[in-house]
């Protein structure tokens, strides 16, 4: 297991911890708790590539078995996670970094934490310690993307350390936000300066 700025990793167990949080490999078991998050319209309206609200349990299952698959095809430093809430065991988001289209050869880190978790930095938490994980697995820069008008999700990008670096159409046939995180970038004491044209700095709480 290896410790950096307040994120332990240890890559037998897949597991990432910080503070506040255990991220973990996604289970069957994860279900109905994943289905607070996933069948919520206002964290899938916001979803990129676009996904439809999952409306039950086993439709949930199903999504979380493909999940699962697909990541253990992949293997470090990609995958999905749950994101835990340490101090009570609760399943509060998932989080991601899996490779975009369409040459696949650019990150993204993707964050989605439930509603009733909104406002506490959790988004943000669990970005942070998903690109620690990648560097430390010798990654060399993650990019986010954001729908405009998604300002709890630009909030998240800045507060993980982000920089805005354009917009284009160029990623799942929809027109995005891009942002970009270098390893030196990731620990600046005061991240996210820099924003789109014409965009004031999002004052939504990060998610």
């Amino acid at each position: 297991m290896t410790t950096s700025h307040h994120v332990s990793l240890d890559p037998a167990s897949k597991r990432i911890l910080t503070q506040r949080l255990v991220l973990r490999p996604w289970t069957l078991t994860d279900a109905e708790p994943a289905l607070a998050i996933y069948g919520a319209a206002d964290v899938t309206r916001w979803l990129s590539p676009a996904m439809t609200r999952v409306t039950d349990t086993g439709t949930m299952q199903n999504l979380l078995a493909q999940w699962i698959a697909d990541c253990d095809n992949r293997g470090l430093p990609l995958g999905r996670w749950v994101v835990e809430d340490a101090a009570t065991g609760n399943l509060i988001g998932g989080v991601s970094l899996l490779p975009l289209p369409p040459g696949r050869h650019d990150l993204e880190i993707g964050w989605q934490i439930a509603p009733t978790a909104w406002g506490r930095g959790y988004g943000a938490e669990a970005g942070h310690a998903v690109a620690h994980q990648a560097f430390e697995g010798g990654v060399s820069e993650l990019f986010a993307v954001v729908r405009p008008g998604n300002k709890r999700g630009i909030a998240t990008a800045l507060r993980v350390g982000m920089e805005w670096v354009g917009e284009t159409d160029k990623y799942y046939n929809m027109t995005l936000q891009v942002y970009r995180l270098t390893k030196a970038d990731l620990d600046y004491p005061q991240p996210g300066l820099t924003h789109p044209p014409n965009q004031s700095r999002a004052q939504s709480p990060d998610s």
